[in-house]
């Protein structure tokens, strides 16, 4: 599998307490690049940032970590989120986000069997990557995370239109449970997730943090209970479960446009399997500190 990655790229303050504030890179395209990368499906980012300080920690940090990229710096500055820890470990982020897509030409590259996006990208150039989504499905699979900043929506019913327009193109989708109530109030998760099935994912899973995953295929549905672990924070957690669930898929030969009548008829048995190994992966991530997601040895 060769992924590619649309989204921003960004560094976290993360505050907790009277202790002293750290930086991590991150952003939840750039952490599920690199948890992909990790897990043995080294791609490539379509990002940009600042060309400073913070922007060449992002530069090393792909670096490092195996992962190309195209865009890159401009005369913008570098995205910074700045996180408040609870005593949970979640974080609540305040930004002013700045994204524009990077200039890479008409198309993606046709040897890209999967092309994921999500976040603020999706938020601020729907007109500009729902198309290039709509011709990668001819040699990718499509996945799609929202993950959504209702900080940085001026308009609900347009967000809610426009997410349904990126569902209609995706055959893998990742949601926080949270991001589902946001969008459809009047609904429960499990019956907006099925909704969204009808729309044209081959997959749609929704997770809920420490209450764990729930996941709807044709088929039919499965759910997994996430392992109890100590919890350090849960940054990037849900980013690490994007990743591994479509790891599992590329090794279960479900990746790929050629393969996309195979990922359409995932049987539950195999849902629940990947649900299983994605929570896993997550497990990992929320022991330490920031997105630090896992290396395949360590699963």
């Amino acid at each position: 599998m060769n992924p590619t990655v649309i989204g921003e790229a960004l560094v976290d303050v993360l505050a907790s307490g009277i202790a002293p504030a750290q930086e991590f890179v991150g952003g939840s395209p750039l952490n599920v690049a690199v948890a992909l990368s990790r897990l043995g499906y080294p791609g490539t980012l379509i990002s940009r940032w600042g060309a400073d300080d913070k922007g060449r920690k992002i530069e090393e940090y792909l670096k490092d970590n195996n992962v190309a990229y195209l865009g890159g710096a401009d005369d913008e500055a570098t995205v910074i989120a700045h996180g408040i820890l609870d005593p949970a470990g979640g974080a609540a982020f305040a930004f002013n986000a700045y994204w524009q897509m990077p200039t890479i030409g008409p198309e993606l590259a046709q040897d890209a069997e999967l092309v994921h996006t999500g976040s603020i990208a999706t938020l601020f150039s729907p007109e500009e990557l729902l198309p290039l989504l709509s011709a990668a499905r001819t040699h990718a699979t499509i996945s799609y995370d929202p993950n959504l900043r209702p900080s940085l929506v001026t308009n609900h019913a347009q967000t809610v239109a426009e997410v349904e327009r990126f569902v209609g193109q995706a055959d893998v989708v990742r949601v926080s449970g949270i991001d589902l109530k946001w969008l459809y109030p009047m609904r429960s998760v499990r019956d907006s997730a099925r909704a969204w099935l009808d729309m044209g994912p081959a997959i749609v899973v929704s997770t809920a943090g420490s209450q764990g995953s729930w996941g709807v295929v044709r088929a039919g549905d499965a759910e997994f209970t996430s392992p109890s672990v100590e919890v350090t924070d849960t940054v990037g957690a849900g980013d690490t479960f994007t990743a591994a669930l479509l790891c599992w898929l590329a090794e279960h030969q479900m990746i790929g446009a050629g393969n996309r009548e195979k990922l359409n008829q995932l049987k539950i048995s195999e849902l629940s399997q990947a649900l299983e190994f994605a929570a896993m992966a997550a497990a990992v991530t929320v022991q330490r500190a920031g997105a630090n997601p896992p290396h395949r040895e360590e699963l």
